[in-house]
């Protein structure tokens, strides 16, 4: 026993360093420790190596430690080896600023040269000086100073690295690829493998910054966006709040919920947009790490550091698509809030101020010179005298032929819309079957086809039918409430292919919206029917609000 303590004792320094260095290797990047964490089983590595490891296995549905494999359900938890830390750092290199290779000396313990050259064999750093002293045997091979002198050695010839493997990914000396494991293996020399390799991740970074601009544009514009509804539905709010500020109640309180009503939506749209900028910017903060971490690999000199960073060419793509999507959602619903302010206000002001002249605002045009077309009419539906009523009838009304007649139960209006912003309402009745919506002038006039929102792409409504509700453009779309009244206003943006359909309750409610290229003019388009299943063979009409 005190032969073998003395032995240990009179150790040089390099052989004491390199045997205690060999347990402060990380066991993926084979460098010493920085930054060192443990996982549950017990091992360590450095924190950005296993992050880098788990963040792979990220949707695998199980994590795996490196080393013992042992697997864990959900991510596991990294904790730092503080005593592992200490002992680490005193066996990284110094950095000495301005030093062209940042590296001292292993043996100029008592002052701090930087160092001329490393031998791999010793794994040791060495000044000028030491250099000369050094052995000259075919095994301490020197190379240029570098902070990883195990990464530049085969573990098993004992040769430098100078190959790269591209089958197996993995930096080899020319034995491995003569007599070794990866003989047949596609090899190149380092520097080629390492420029190829910097050539894709600066595609990569291209990639990644052209996509950070797309998310930082998307964030300015919903920022921008959401900036100019608020002020719009402020605008509503004072015009709404000063047109009804002289009345009494109830007509007051009117105003006053029919305001909140509109505040609260703001406030739940703020929110909503608060958090979607939020994590756009998080999303823009991610990718300009990943791009700084491209542009230091790329700036290496040292060709097997280039080949052993990981870097992943990947995206979240599911989570990119859920932000897009949400993103698209916001943007529809912040197209409506105003546009359901302005509905509100609308509809308040007809039902306390039935006299008050049709308002316009922001390029909204309120149609209050909307007319039935009898040339239109089927012969079973009653236009009234003022052309705004269309009512069933089972009483032929006998009316000329003509190429626009419906062959059953619908009539257009006299006047299309070709471009712009429009709204109107309709009250309907509370029995029987009717349709409220649009259509091509060339929509069919007989068959099945020329029935709207049926089996033809030239029409969009909202269909009443055996008491329920649904909303027809060639397929149904079931609304599961009913509604609980009978007026309805629909309004159109014809440029930007809307179209959307209110309850004018109390409060508003949005029934549906359409998305659509419009390709020509729209006519509104009503169709009455009775409900054969009612046991009173319930009529049905719609009226056009002046």
């Amino acid at each position: 026993m005190t032969f073998c303590f003395q032995f240990h004792f009179f150790l040089p320094p390099a052989m004491a360093s390199a045997d205690l260095r060999d347990e402060l290797n990380c066991s993926i990047c084979l460098g010493i420790y920085t930054d060192p964490v443990t996982l549950p089983c017990g091992h360590n590595f450095c924190q950005i190596c296993i992050e880098n490891v788990l963040g792979s296995q990220d949707g695998s549905g199980v994590y795996t430690c490196p080393v013992c494999r042992e697997e864990y359900l959900e991510r596991p938890a990294l904790r730092k080896n503080t005593t592992l830390s200490n002992i680490a750092e005193h066996f990284h290199p110094a950095v000495l600023e301005g030093d062209g290779t940042g590296i001292f000396c292993t043996y100029c313990i008592h002052s701090p040269v930087p160092a001329a050259k490393t031998c791999l064999h010793c794994e040791a750093f060495l000044c000028d000086n030491h250099v000369r002293v050094h052995s000259k045997s075919a095994e301490h091979v020197l190379t240029e100073p570098t902070t990883s002198p195990r990464d530049k050695i085969c573990s098993v010839h004992k040769e430098a690295r100078k190959y790269y493997c591209s089958i197996d990914d993995v930096c080899i000396c020319v034995s491995c690829s003569i007599i070794g494991e990866h003989r047949g293996h596609q090899v190149e020399p380092l520097s080629e493998a390492s420029e190829k390799k910097k050539k894709k991740l600066r595609q990569v970074q291209k990639t990644l910054s052209l996509k950070r601009g797309q998310i930082r544009l998307a964030a300015q514009s919903l920022e921008k966006n959401w900036r100019e509804e608020k002020n719009s539905i402020a605008t509503l709010t004072e015009i709404f709040t000063a047109l009804f500020k002289d009345m009494k109640n109830p007509l007051r309180a009117e105003a006053q919920r029919s305001t909140h009503e509109i505040s609260k939506k703001e406030e739940q749209l703020s929110l909503t947009a608060s958090s979607l900028i939020g994590r756009l910017e998080t999303k823009a903060e991610e990718l300009s790490t990943r791009v700084c971490y491209i542009e230091d690999v790329c700036n290496m000199v040292d060709p097997i550091a280039v080949l052993q960073e990981w870097e992943s060419d990947s995206v979240d793509e599911i989570e990119d698509l859920k932000l897009e999507e949400e993103l698209q959602e916001f943007h529809g619903t912040l197209r409506t809030v105003g546009v359901e302010a302005f509905v509100t206000l609308q509809a308040r002001s007809f039902d306390l101020l039935p006299d008050i002249k049709p308002m316009k605002w922001f390029d909204i045009q309120v149609v209050s010179d909307l007319q039935l077309d009898v040339e239109t009419a089927a012969n079973n539906v009653v236009i009234s005298k003022d052309l705004k009523t269309a009512s069933w009838t089972g009483i032929d009304q006998c009316r000329k032929e003509s190429q626009k007649r419906f062959q059953s139960c619908q009539v257009l209006s006299c006047r299309a819309f070709y471009s712009g912003k429009h709204y109107w309402s309709v009250d309907t009745s509370e029995l029987g079957d009717w349709m409220v919506g649009v259509a091509y002038p060339s929509i069919g006039r007989k068959g099945a086809g020329s029935f709207i929102g049926y089996t033809n792409n030239k029409s969009w409504c909202l269909c009443r039918c055996d008491k329920g509700y649904t909303m027809m453009h060639g397929t149904e779309v079931q609304i599961l409430y009913q509604l609980s009244c009978c007026r309805l206003g629909i309004y159109l943006e014809y440029e930007a292919g809307r179209l959307s359909f209110y309850e004018l309750s109390g409060p508003i409610r949005h029934l549906h919206t359409y998305i659509a290229k419009f390709t020509e003019p729209l006519h509104p388009v009503f169709c009455v029917s009775k409900n054969a299943n009612s046991p009173d063979m319930s009529y049905s009409w719609i009226r056009i609000q002046s």
